[in-house]
């Protein structure tokens, strides 16, 4: 498989998470325009084409030419298999931060490893933008779960990509309890500069213990079951 070809691929899989695991466009809704998505994403408007291509392909979206490009009116979300069933479970908010505890520093030492330059420049892009939301004082829960969704998706690892509808439900929870309890978010957003530094420079021991911290702060400022 050629390196253009992988990263459409890349792409489609980003955009079928949009829509199956961010939620962020339901059946019948359209997808920003071509510009703006692939401007989003950091790739090209060929690699985007191609992605858009597979998804159609795929009868995902349905490219409907002078209107726009609208995911499918009759799509359904497939089950992936019985590990994807838990995004349904209602867990309480300290399981699921225990979750995230076990599996989101790896994710992210092997995201630092793996990621391509246009996944991590995503990666850095909406960190950059849950810093402004924070500052704006402005909800925050799309970009939280895009910005790890977005981690898990860079180690290239498919039971790792499977877990995240168990990760997004606690990223939801921890959003929302920190809204009710009106916890200051600054030391959120030193902890995501200090992530990305490190994925940036590509340490990966230095972005998995990044990882563990953020977790850790987010369970003491909630509140949260202690983890022994």
């Amino acid at each position: 498989m050629s390196k253009e070809k992988r990263l459409s691929d890349d792409i489609a899989d980003s955009i079928l998470s949009m829509i199956t695991i961010e939620k962020r466009f339901q059946a019948g809704d359209k997808l920003p325009n071509e510009n703006e998505l692939s401007e989003e994403l950091g790739v090209s408007r060929t690699t985007l084409r191609e992605a858009i291509r597979i998804l159609a392909a795929r009868k995902v979206i349905d490219i409907q030419r002078g209107r726009g490009t609208f995911v499918r009116e009759d799509f359904e979300e497939n089950s992936l298999d019985e590990l994807s069933a838990l995004s349904a479970v209602r867990l309480k908010a300290d399981d699921l931060y225990e979750m995230r505890l076990i599996f989101e520093p790896e994710a992210a030492y092997y995201a630092t490893l793996r990621a391509t330059e246009s996944e991590l420049q995503r990666i850095l892009s909406i960190g950059k933008k849950i810093e402004q939301l924070i500052s704006e004082g402005k909800d925050r829960t799309l970009e939280e779960q895009a910005f790890h969704r977005s981690i898990a998706k860079a180690t290239h690892n498919d039971f790792m990509d499977r877990l995240m509808p168990v990760i997004q439900e606690g990223i939801d929870k921890g959003v929302t309890l920190s809204n009710e309890k009106k916890v200051a978010a600054a030391d959120t957003v030193t902890d995501h500069r200090i992530l990305m530094d490190f994925m940036k420079s590509r340490n990966a021991e230095g972005a998995r213990n990044a990882m563990r911290i953020h977790i850790l702060h987010a369970i003491e400022r909630l509140g949260l079951k202690k983890t022994e």
